[in-house]
């Protein structure tokens, strides 16, 4: 309750640990590559959310109130208005990547509070219940076990060819 005395109540105290979440994301300076920029903070996000787990669900669920709790945002915004999109085909690259980072790391959210082995634990479990049934998970679940970073660098790869893709028809 002592915290009280110094934060007007909860959803005070939630945005303050938002801001100091929002702080750790390592942000580097801009370069003349959009897409190494867009890697780079979605990076840095990613990295900033395996740090910090329990900071997800109040990443996802508070609104931020000041300008420091939005520099992530910023900086990932910046670098894809560079890649030549506008608009809503801006905004949807923006919300892709955005909900990418925080999507795998909500997946991911058991992963570093849970047991060792966890992670192929349930791959294993989703593997048996798909067996002969639902050949596509069957394949998934075989090779998802507790590979993140792969996993993560595979598909922020596949994110950013369909940006580059689509900057590139809005230019022709």
């Amino acid at each position: 309750m002592t915290l009280y005395n110094y934060v007007k109540d909860r959803e005070a105290l939630e945005e303050l640990v938002v801001d100091a979440f929002a702080a750790q994301v390592d942000l580097r300076e801009p370069t003349d590559d959009w897409a190494a920029d867009t890697r780079a903070a979605a990076t840095a996000l990613w990295h900033a959310v395996r740090a910090h787990p329990a900071a997800v669900p109040l990443v996802l669920t508070r609104r931020t109130s000041g300008p420091a709790a939005l520099a992530p945002a910023e900086v990932l915004a910046s670098a894809l208005t560079r890649s030549g999109l506008g608009g809503a085909d801006l905004l949807a690259a923006f919300r892709a990547v955005m909900a990418f980072v925080m999507g795998l790391a909500q997946a991911e959210l058991a992963g570093p509070l849970a047991p060792e082995g966890a992670a192929t634990a349930e791959a294993r479990r989703v593997g048996a219940l798909a067996e002969g049934t639902l050949p596509a998970l069957s394949r998934l679940a075989a090779v998802s076990a507790g590979h993140a970073d792969e996993e993560f660098d595979r598909g922020l790869a596949l994110i950013l060819g369909g940006i580059r893709q689509a900057a590139a028809s809005e230019r022709a």
